[in-house]
């Protein structure tokens, strides 16, 4: 399942699915491992804003939903993604996150894809590692 195929795995695919009976099931479709925190602004509305050629690389869409894990002091949290100056190498935690994640911290951005279990065994997640100047090391 790639590209466009992930169109169906939303909320009008779930509900499709749902009329029908059949499960549907989360599961990682995309990862930045070790993603630098560059900077953190409070008063914004709430968002993660990631260099856009990452956002690509892992296959995150603008305004996507994403799970934010800092392995710096385990706070985990739920918010959106936008995309950031390309090339840049920031990764910006903003609005009421910025309380949980500071700059320097390291994390985890996860995205999820909802399909069924027979299209979740097709699924490879694209896992994308970082170096500290977020520079990709390990592309999938």
């Amino acid at each position: 399942m790639q590209g466009s195929d992930y169109d169906n795995a939303g909320v009008e695919g779930g509900q499709r699915h749902a009329q029908r009976g059949i499960m549907l099931i989360k599961v990682l479709k995309s990862k930045l491992h070790r993603a630098r925190v560059t900077d953190a602004k409070l008063h914004y509305p709430g968002s993660i804003a990631i260099d856009e050629n990452l956002m690509k690389a892992s296959g995150l869409v603008p305004y996507e939903a994403v799970t934010v894990a800092d392995l710096n002091n385990g706070n985990r949290l739920e918010t959106y993604a936008v995309p950031g100056e390309p090339g840049a190498g920031r990764v910006v935690i903003l609005g009421a996150a910025a309380q949980l994640i500071k700059p320097k911290d390291i994390i985890i951005v996860f995205a999820y894809a909802l399909c069924t279990p027979e299209e979740a065994s097709e699924l490879v997640p694209k896992v994308i590692v970082l170096d500290e100047n977020n520079r990709i090391v390990k592309p999938q």
